[in-house]
C-alpha cells in the first residue's frame, strides 16, 4: 500500500519584518523525501498557516456569517443556487454544494500538512528541542482550530440517531485506510481538539520576536480552548455548567496576563497599519503584493457594494457579498461609533449624485494593489471576545452577576472612546454603562451580552456559531427572515449543521452517516 503523497505549498521568508509568510508561495515538493531538518520542518508548519488563507478568504465567512442575521448578499435575484441555498435556508440545502466541499477539502488540507508535522518531526534532530516543541504545538493548534470548525458546521444529530462530528484523521494514513474511515462522534473530535489545545497552551510561547509575529501563541491556545469549552456547554453537546466553569479557568488566564488589553479606540483595531496588537490572540495573516495577489485579502472589495464604482474601493472589482441586513444596522444604538467603523447605509453615486441605500461593510479597508489584494489580517480570536464570553460564563454558572455587567461595561466605555459618524452629533448618555437595573434578571442580561457580541463583533464570523450554541437560531432566523419578506418560511433543525458535502458521503457511503434532514447516499 502506497502513502498517501501531499505536494505541500512551501512558505519561504527572505523577508520577514511585517509579518512570517510575506511571501508568494515559490515552489511545490514531494512530501515523501523532504522533511530531514529543522528548517524543513519549519516550512512544513508555515505550509499549515499558508493554506489558512483558502477558508478564511470565502468559506468560512459564507457559512457563518452570511448563514446569520448580521448579513445576506446584496444581490439575491442574479445569487446561484450554492450562495443563495446558504443564505435563505433553501430547503434542502443541496450535500453538492460547492462552498461545502470547499471547506471540508480546505479544512482537512491543513489537518493534513498539521499531521505531517507531528508525525514526522520526532525523527528530525533538532538543536533545540523546544523549538521542536513548539512546532508541534503549532501544528496541534492548527489542527485543533480546524477540527472546531468542522465540528461547528457539519457536527450534529445524524440519521443514525447519534451527534456525530467529522472525521478524524489524527495521523499520515495510507490511502486503503483513508477510505474504511467513516464520522467520529462529536464527543470524540472535541476530546482530541481539548488534548491538542492542552498540549499547544504548554508547548507554545508566549510571544515572538518581529520576524515570527503572525504564529500561534500560549494565549492563543488558552483563549480558544476556552471557546470551545463554551461551544461544547451549549448545543448540541449541552454539557452545561461544568464546561462553562472550565471556560470561566481559561478566559481568567487571559484577562488576568498584562500581555493582553483592548485596543484604545474600535477603529485603531481595523486600521490595516496596525496589525497583530494587543487585543489580538490569533490573526490569519495576509500579505499584499504578491505575483496574482496570492497572499493579498479580498474582504474589502469581496463586501464592497456590486454596482459601485470608486465611491467605495477605489481598485478592484466589487463582490456585493456579505451585505448587511437590516435588522443588523438597526442593532446598534443611535450614534454607536461601531457602527460608522464596522458599516455603511449606502453610498452618494458618483454619477448620478443619488444616494443608493445599499448596504455594505466596511470594517476591512484596505486600498488594493489589483484586483482583491489587500493587507487586511483576518483576527480569530481577540481579548473583546474573551471579556463578553467571560461575562456570559459568569452569568450561567451564577459566579457573579455584577462582574459579568463590568465586563459588558469596558466593551462599551471603549467603544464611546471612538470617533463616530462626524454627521452624528454625539447623543448625551451614548452607550452608557449598563446598570443591574436594566437588566432585572439572567435572561435579560444574557440577552444584553447577546447584543453585545453582536455588535462588537459583527462581520468578524462570530454570530451564527454563537446563535447555534446557545439555543437561540431558531427564534431570531424566524424573525429575520420574516423581516426580510420570506413569509413561506418554515424552519427544521436541521438547519443548525450543514449536510457533509457529497464528494465526501460517495468517497464511503456505507460508512459516512448523513446529518438529519439531509438524504443517505
Amino acid at each position: 500500500m502506497k502513502k498517501i503523497v501531499f505536494l505541500l505549498i512551501i512558505l519561504t521568508c527572505a523577508s520577514c519584518s511585517d509579518d512570517f509568510i510575506t511571501l508568494n508561495p515559490p515552489s511545490e515538493l514531494n512530501a515523501e523525501g523532504f522533511y530531514q531538518t529543522e528548517s524543513d520542518m519549519n516550512q512544513a508548519v508555515l505550509s499549515a498557516y499558508g493554506k489558512l488563507r483558502d477558508l478564511y478568504n470565502s468559506q468560512y465567512i459564507r457559512l457563518g456569517e452570511i448563514r446569520s442575521d448580521n448579513t445576506t448578499y446584496s444581490w439575491l435575484s442574479g445569487n446561484p443556487a450554492n450562495e443563495k441555498g446558504i443564505d435563505d435556508f433553501a430547503s434542502p440545502l443541496l450535500p453538492e454544494n460547492s462552498f461545502l466541499n470547499d471547506t471540508w477539502n480546505n479544512s482537512y488540507n491543513v489537518i493534513l500538512r498539521c499531521n505531517i508535522v507531528t508525525g514526522r518531526i520526532d525523527n528530525v534532530n533538532f538543536q533545540n528541542e523546544t523549538l521542536k516543541s513548539q512546532y508541534k504545538a503549532e501544528a496541534r493548534f492548527l489542527r485543533a482550530l480546524m477540527y472546531f470548525y468542522l465540528n461547528r458546521i457539519f457536527g450534529g444529530h445524524a440519521l443514525n440517531g447519534e451527534l456525530l462530528g467529522a472525521i478524524k484523521v489524527d495521523k499520515e494514513i495510507t490511502q486503503d485506510k483513508a477510505y474504511e474511515l467513516g464520522r467520529s462522534s462529536l464527543q470524540e473530535i472535541y476530546d482530541l481538539i481539548i488534548e491538542d489545545l492542552a498540549f499547544a497552551e504548554t508547548n507554545l510561547p508566549a510571544s515572538y520576536g518581529a520576524s515570527d509575529i503572525g504564529r500561534a501563541t500560549k494565549g492563543a491556545a488558552t483563549g480558544l480552548l476556552g471557546k470551545v469549552y463554551m461551544t461544547m456547554a451549549g448545543y448540541p453537546l449541552n454539557r452545561g455548567n461544568e464546561y462553562y466553569t472550565k471556560a470561566i479557568g481559561q478566559f481568567q488566564t487571559i484577562i488576568n496576563n498584562s500581555q493582553y488589553a483592548l485596543q484604545p479606540t474600535y477603529s485603531e483595531l481595523f486600521d490595516v497599519s496596525n496589525k497583530n496588537t494587543s487585543e489580538s490572540l490569533f490573526e490569519v495573516q495576509y500579505k499584499k503584493g504578491a505575483p496574482n495577489g496570492a497572499t493579498g485579502s479580498p474582504w474589502n472589495n469581496n463586501f464592497a457594494p456590486r454596482f459601485s464604482d470608486k465611491e467605495v474601493v477605489l481598485i478592484g472589482d466589487k463582490g456585493g457579498e456579505n451585505s448587511p441586513t437590516q435588522d443588523m444596522s438597526d442593532a446598534y444604538e443611535t450614534g454607536d461609533p461601531r457602527k460608522y467603523v464596522s458599516m455603511r447605509d449606502g453610498w452618494i453615486n458618483a454619477k448620478t449624485g443619488a444616494w443608493e441605500s445599499d448596504k455594505y461593510v466596511c470594517k476591512y479597508y484596505d486600498v488594493s494593489t489589483s484586483g482583491s489584494d489587500n493587507d487586511n489580517n483576518w483576527i480569530e480570536l481577540r481579548l473583546a471576545d474573551i471579556y463578553l464570553l467571560y461575562a456570559e460564563a459568569l452569568v450561567r454558572t451564577g459566579a457573579g452577576r455584577q462582574e459579568a455587567i463590568g465586563y459588558v461595561n469596558k466593551i462599551r466605555q471603549r467603544a464611546r472612546n471612538t470617533p463616530g459618524d462626524p454627521a452624528i452629533e454625539p447623543a448625551e448618555g451614548l452607550l452608557k454603562d449598563l446598570e443591574a437595573t436594566d437588566v432585572p434578571n439572567d435572561e435579560a442580561l444574557l440577552l444584553a451580552i447577546e447584543k453585545e457580541r453582536r455588535v462588537e463583533l459583527a462581520f468578524e464570523n462570530h454570530r451564527w456559531f454563537d446563535l447555534v450554541r446557545t439555543g437561540r437560531a431558531k427564534e431570531v432566523m424566524i424573525a429575520e427572515q420574516a423581516k426580510d419578506g420570506y413569509t413561506a418560511f418554515t424552519w427544521s433543525d436541521h438547519a443548525l449543521a450543514y449536510p457533509v458535502p457529497m464528494t465526501v458521503m460517495q468517497s464511503n457511503p456505507q460508512k459516512i452517516i448523513q446529518n438529519n434532514g439531509y438524504t443517505q447516499l
